[in-house]
């Protein structure tokens, strides 16, 4: 097949934990649909295969964070960045994906012509563009900058001495044995940090202008290993990604009903881990209530461990400028550092930074609405991998591709070619994720908008998502349809 001359019915776009399932969900319920994943690296696994940090593990079981299609057999449920792109590696060999992947292809423009019902997309490829057309441009590249993590400057830092890296670009081979190291913040990378680097650097300090709620969470998933050894494997899979659904629903409602009894939970919980000569209430005890923000987890409890036995500290406290020799604080104390760790956040780039068209008007997600949490406004034929904020990505992204092939199914059976979200004029807009983290307030306005009422409500409910995606009519009254050179209302 050669792909700049032939109409693909589906281009995805990225090759990590979403694409790789996505084209699984394609191959397995719609195997006559012809597609190609285009990847922006020289490697798949996204995410996992990027980060090479110290510790890099996922924050979410892997019961649910994996696919629903392939069983997670390996006994720890809280895993490591390379254990997961091993079973990346295995899903994509298995399934026969990864000769579908072109590496090092990053699609820059995808431009949409209602005339021949497709996307024209160019992706640049050994310092040249090269074009090919598909029918769906389906969006798996994530949701945050691969090139780019936030950075914000400090008065001073020529001043330091030391060096300063930023996890998303961790160095190869660095070594910290025996230093002294601060690491910046407080969120999934520093609390996965902290603990890792504390048991060979000769201190290490996590450095937190505010506290986020931290919960430890045992690596191993009892149940699923016992279940794994007395049932068969699908089985014991699906009932321990339904266990752990269950689980995940319910705390997230009792938090959210009862957000002061949670905080209680929560704070208590890291006391009876510290002891009671720790300062919770400065260190552990954010101002917001639970979920707000995410709440961060540490497998076995080790980031507490390491600061029982002193290997690590946390200080809470605001940098006035960097020292030859460290950080100078507000309060006047000085951190010495022979390693500054910036674990400020990421930067969000949605949809791989591709500028769209349609029809040569260009489209700005911002200006849009998500229509079922996979779809932009007026934007026809184009689906995007977009997972939950409170529970595993993966749980959402396996219901768009389950969804998209209804979509394919439905368009084959009634001889259509187009598929659009028509917004309505009536329609009260809202901010796409109800979260107060840092990297979401800073890019509310590249974000799209739901809207008040289904079926542009995003639901960070996957029992909900279930029944309103999955068991949903796909002519829902909102989804508009056309054939080949007829944009539905044009």
């Amino acid at each position: 097949m050669d792909p700049e001359n032939e109409l693909l019915d589906v281009l995805i776009v990225g090759a990590g934990l979403s694409g790789i399932g996505a084209a699984h969900v394609l191959q397995r319920r719609c195997p006559g649909k012809t597609y190609l994943i285009l990847e922006g690296r020289q490697a798949l696994g996204g995410t996992w295969d990027l980060f090479r940090y110290p510790g890099v593990r996922s924050d979410s079981d892997m019961h649910t964070l994996g696919y629903s299609f392939k069983p997670w057999t390996n006994p720890k449920a809280i895993a490591d960045g390379p254990a997961i792109l091993d079973y990346l590696h295995e899903t994509a060999h298995e399934a026969g994906i990864t000769q579908h992947i072109r590496f090092g292809h990053k699609v820059v423009r995808a431009a949409w012509a209602s005339a021949d019902a497709c996307w024209t997309v160019e992706a640049e490829h050994d310092g040249q563009r090269r074009t090919l057309r598909a029918r769906f441009l389906y969006a798996c590249s994530g949701y945050y900058n691969y090139e780019e993590a936030h950075r914000p400057e400090f008065a001073g830092e020529a001043d330091f001495r030391g060096r300063i890296v930023q996890p998303q670009f961790w160095p190869e081979n660095l070594n910290y044995d025996g230093q002294q190291v601060v690491v910046l913040g407080s969120g999934a990378t520093a609390v996965t940090l902290v603990p890792t680097m504390a048991k060979s650097a000769a201190r290490v300090t996590m450095l937190q202008r505010s506290p986020s709620f931290i919960v430890s969470q045992p690596s191993e998933d009892k149940i699923a290993n016992w279940l794994r050894r007395h049932l068969p494997g699908h089985l014991a899979h699906q009932l321990t990604r339904w266990k752990n659904v269950l689980v995940q629903i319910g705390l997230y409602a009792l938090a959210r009903r009862r957000p002061a009894q949670a905080k209680r939970q929560l704070v208590g919980l890291a006391a009876r881990q510290l002891g009671p000569n720790y300062d919770v209430a400065t260190h552990f005890t954010p101002s917001y209530n639970p979920w707000d923000q995410r709440v961060c987890l540490v497998p076995d409890g080790d980031l507490f461990r390491a600061l029982r036995k002193g290997q690590a500290a946390v200080v809470t406290d605001e940098i006035e400028r960097f020292t030859p020799s460290g950080l100078l604080l507000k309060s006047g104390r000085e951190l010495p550092a022979d390693l500054v760790v910036l674990a400020t956040g990421l930067k969000i780039k949605l949809l791989g930074g591709i500028t769209l068209s349609v029809d040569g008007r260009l489209i700005h997600p911002a200006d849009t609405l998500s229509y079922r949490g996979m779809m932009l406004s007026d934007v026809p034929n184009l689906i995007m991998a977009f997972g939950y904020t409170n529970a595993s990505w993966t749980l959402k992204v396996d219901l768009t591709a389950n969804y998209f092939c209804r979509l394919l199914r439905y368009l084959d059976r009634h001889q259509l070619a187009i598929a659009v979200p028509a917004r309505p004029t009536d329609l009260q807009a809202r901010p796409l994720l109800d979260f107060s983290s840092g990297y979401v307030q800073r890019a509310t306005a590249e974000l799209p908008r739901q809207g008040s009422r289904r079926p542009w409500f995003v639901h960070q409910n996957y029992l909900k998502d279930l029944l309103n995606i999955r068991y949903t009519r796909i002519n829902d009254g909102t989804l508009q349809f056309g054939p080949a050179g007829q944009m539905p209302g044009g």
